[in-house]
């Protein structure tokens, strides 16, 4: 393994080459999903990473909003409403009327293409993918480390993660099913 730290019994966190291990995936429900699998295999196979916090979750934006030659990134839908909403405000204030709002949206079911709408002469572009970044805008969002967001895995509770985990990730289906259920009614950002 390219950790250099071997695996199981001959794992010795002393080897290890990177103190920084990054999980980067889309920031949707598929994302999400393959960021649990990860975490899972780190955790039933190198605990002590997560333990010493040497993993890490790369936050890649949601969405682009594009103003004139100006473009910002936002991470949540929270964030995307609270920043249209400034820039509606910024494009009235002075002129006495708002100006219309125009929306473009691109047909639902188009795998594979980034949403957008268009509002007034605000651009919004929701991201499918890390593949819909071109590479300057995928460097300087989530890659470039003077100004990417990440979130550092950390274990407050070792036995209460063990025990999601088993539920979660186990092989008896009948404590998952009861889990989703008990909780499906929290569930935010369900990108389906």
């Amino acid at each position: 393994i390219a950790l250099g730290a071997g695996i199981g019994e001959s794992f010795d966190i002393k080897k290890l080459r990177y103190h920084k291990i990054i999980i980067m995936a889309d920031a949707d429900v598929d994302g999400s999903h393959i960021r649990t699998l990860l975490l899972t295999f780190f955790y039933r196979y190198f605990e002590e990473l997560v333990k010493e916090g040497y993993i890490y979750i790369a936050q890649p934006p949601l969405y682009r909003i594009q103003k004139g030659k100006e473009s910002k990134y936002v991470y949540t839908e929270e964030e995307k409403v609270k920043l249209v909403s400034e820039l509606e405000k910024s494009m009235t204030s002075g002129k006495g009327k708002s100006k219309s709002i125009k929306n473009k949206k691109k047909a639902e079911g188009d795998e594979g293409e980034a949403g957008e709408e268009n509002v007034s002469k605000i651009n919004i572009q929701r991201y499918k993918g890390l593949g819909e970044m071109n590479p300057d805008q995928l460097w300087n969002t989530t890659m470039n480390p003077e100004n990417r967001l990440m979130l550092q895995v950390k274990i407050e509770d070792a036995e209460a993660a063990d025990r999601i985990f088993d539920i979660l990730m186990g092989t008896e289906v009948e404590p998952r099913k009861r889990f989703i259920q008990a909780h499906a009614r929290n569930v935010k950002n369900l990108d389906v």
